[in-house]
């Protein structure tokens, strides 16, 4: 939680206290789920690991083999929804498990935009929702990211 730390500072002690009380959440739950393999990739099927806190904050592990990778989210910085959308299914490889079983997640790069402590941890809920579908709702699927079917 070293980077939410250093967000946290300067939040007065209730908002502060809400933030941590939605991480709790998260990390509640999780404490009973399998952690999930996820393959983060920009839109050139490269292996990134600029969002490797957030993903095991929200009970996933970085897999950086893709072939063994339960979900696979894309994120590639300056690409909107639109832009993965047309990028992606070019990208896709049938044999892969993530494929095989319509877990491909775009997500649109507003992660950096604002950098503040209520934007990582609606990020970390949003990864909570994607890799483990029915045991989170927080209402952004569409907007921040979505299911892409391939």
């Amino acid at each position: 939680m070293s980077f939410l730390n250093d967000l946290f500072i300067g939040l007065d002690a209730a908002k502060q206290e809400e933030l941590q009380d939605r991480l709790d959440i998260v990390e509640h739950k999780i404490k009973f789920m399998d952690k999930m393999p996820v393959a983060l990739l920009d839109v050139n099927n490269n292996p990134s690991y600029f969002l490797a806190e957030e993903i095991a904050l929200a009970g996933g592990m970085l897999e950086a083999d893709v072939f063994s990778a339960a979900f696979i989210i894309y994120y590639q910085p300056g690409k909107n929804l639109s832009d993965l959308m047309r990028e992606v299914p070019t990208m896709l490889n049938a044999e892969w498990q993530a494929v095989k079983n319509n877990r491909i997640i775009l997500l649109n790069d507003d992660v950096n935009r604002n950098l503040s402590a209520e934007n990582a941890v609606s990020l970390i809920e949003d990864m909570a929702e994607m890799i483990h579908p029915g045991s989170f709702i927080f209402g952004h699927e569409g907007d921040k990211w979505i299911r892409f079917g391939a």
